[in-house]
């Protein structure tokens, strides 16, 4: 009878199997998303708790020597749904993200959140710093995976975590760059960022090996652009702590501009049409674009909605970088065009699923940007064009 009580439970809740202390739901590793440790790839820390632990023994406590204001990352995609301060109580500065079909985690104790209500997340960006706000007693990370709001045992990297544990984070996935022309040959190509203990760009070169440039630290923001004009494709990265953008100059330099807010999601485009690319930034909270002219001034541009996140390309082949938006819900991009006169169209198309992340390119070399959507499950780009939509298999594939 146990037996059938058990198998009718796990068929109520989705897989979910009902053992151990009445009413605790355990999850197997292997049902829900591709969660890893809510830190720095290769960081270590040791995650603990207590029969007494609010609000389950399920929850962990991370620690490390020097956690006071390190850097903690999300545990899987998500959407932002909670950015709170309850003060010197509870939880103080916490954090929710949701990963769909019921999965949350929570992420409590903060020093500061680098975050805003509604912002959509990838797996190993920063959300914010390990503190000690709220009811804490010492410096830590209060961490819970959740299933409905209910705490489940946490698994990382699709093992459930051991309480007491030290291990490393092997939160070092890939994560989308835009397009670029990587070899000079008039046509852009899709790229990767590897979020490893030696951050690398892995750029595709059709007919050769693909070029790897080290290049930034694991918790950065991929960019890419044409820095000095000359043609070929150059990377970078915007630095959330230091609100700056660093660029890679083709002799292995970095010119450093400083631009934005802690929050927002850097962009970059040539934004008057003279050849060279400039940076921008995209807040997920106003969903404003804030542009950065070459002398230094900027300029802004509404354009989006909650949960979006933002894309640039030039879409009707003036050689002005054009704004654009895409919808995880839908899979929708919205590309907002504007000419030398001023007058403003918009047009959508759509590609993808919530769980891809969007990019653009020239990918047919005809002056205009198409689009592409990369899948993170299968380590798929889709890439749109002129002739059609092509697949292509680049990077590793999540678990």
């Amino acid at each position: 009878m146990r037996l059938r009580r058990l198998l009718a439970a796990a068929v109520v809740t989705g897989g979910l199997v009902l053992a151990g202390m009445p009413g605790t739901a355990y999850a197997k590793s292997t049902d829900g998303p591709d969660f890893e440790m809510p830190f720095v790839c290769g960081d270590t820390w040791t995650g603990s708790s207590r029969s007494s632990h609010s609000p389950s023994h399920y929850s962990i406590d991370w620690n490390r020597p020097d956690d006071l204001g390190a850097l903690m990352t999300a545990a899987a995609p998500g959407v932002v749904t909670s950015v709170v301060d309850l003060g010197s109580r509870s939880y103080g500065r916490y954090v929710i993200v949701d990963h769909g079909s019921g999965w949350s985690t929570l992420y409590a104790h903060l020093l500061s959140q680098w975050v805003t209500v509604g912002q959509s997340v990838d797996q190993g960006q920063i959300i914010g710093q390990v503190g000690s706000t709220g009811g804490s007693t010492g410096p830590h990370l209060h961490f819970e995976e959740r299933m409905n709001r209910r705490d489940l045992p946490s698994y990382f990297h699709r093992v459930t975590f051991k309480m007491g544990s030290t291990q490393a984070s092997t939160n070092c996935g890939d994560t989308v760059v835009p397009g670029g022309d990587w070899n000079r040959d008039g046509s852009e190509e899709p790229a990767l960022f590897r979020r490893g203990k030696a951050a690398t760009f892995i750029l595709r070169r059709t007919g050769t090996t693909p070029l790897r440039v080290r290049y930034g630290v694991s918790t950065d923001q991929p960019v890419s652009g044409d820095w000095n004009g000359d043609g070929l494709g150059d990377v970078g990265v915007r630095r959330p702590g230091w609100k700056a953008f660093l660029l890679r100059n083709a002799d292995g330099t970095t010119t450093q501009v400083t631009f934005g807010k802690v929050s927002d999601v850097g962009v970059t485009g040539d934004w008057d049409g003279n050849g060279t690319t400039e940076v921008g930034v995209w807040s997920p909270a106003t969903r404003v674009f804030t542009l950065r002219n070459a002398d230094g001034s900027a300029r802004t541009v509404a354009l989006g909605a909650l949960g979006d996140r933002p894309v640039t390309g030039d879409w009707n082949g003036d050689r002005i970088t054009d704004l654009g938006v895409w919808t995880p819900s839908t899979g929708t991009f919205t590309m907002r065009t504007q000419t030398r006169d001023g007058a403003v169209t918009t047009a959508t198309a759509q590609l993808g699923t919530s769980a891809d992340q969007p990019v653009s390119g020239d990918w047919d070399g005809n002056g205009t940007n198409d689009l592409g959507v990369w899948s993170p499950s299968t380590a798929t780009y889709q890439l749109r064009a002129t002739t059609g939509v092509t697949s292509t298999r680049m990077g590793l594939r999540r678990n």
